[in-house]
């Protein structure tokens, strides 16, 4: 499956995770959730909020158009409230993503290529 996802420098875990929403996560048969999953309460700026966590429940890569970087294991966290695919702190380091600038300019690590950003995608 492909999906636009907003890297979120706040959302900060101790393991690679990947945030996607129920509708996500029903088209990739992962709803109900997996029977290792677990309800965990995050912090989030609108106050906690409780979602399932599947631990090393996907494989994560980013494409553009001239490479691909991954795949990443990761932990993934399913939400009934948000619509965008979100990268926590720490899948994003291990892709190698660096924010350029927080209108939309980005590269990986090990490049100077400055990329732009892709348009978001709702999982409505």
């Amino acid at each position: 499956m492909v999906s636009s996802a907003l890297v979120n420098s706040g959302f900060e875990a101790e393991t690679p995770q990947l945030l996607i929403p129920r509708r996500l996560a029903l088209e990739l048969g992962l709803w109900p959730p997996p029977e290792d999953s677990y309800l965990l309460e995050v912090g989030t700026a609108g106050g906690p909020v409780r979602n399932y966590l599947a631990p090393k429940a996907a494989e994560v890569l980013v494409e553009t158009g001239d490479r691909a970087v991954g795949p990443i294991q990761c932990d993934l966290m399913i939400s009934n409230l948000e619509y965008e695919v979100l990268i926590s702190d720490r899948l994003g380091g291990e892709l190698g993503i660096v924010i350029l600038d927080l209108r939309g300019k980005w590269r990986f690590s090990d490049e100077n290529i400055v990329r732009e950003t892709e348009p978001p995608q709702h999982w409505l």
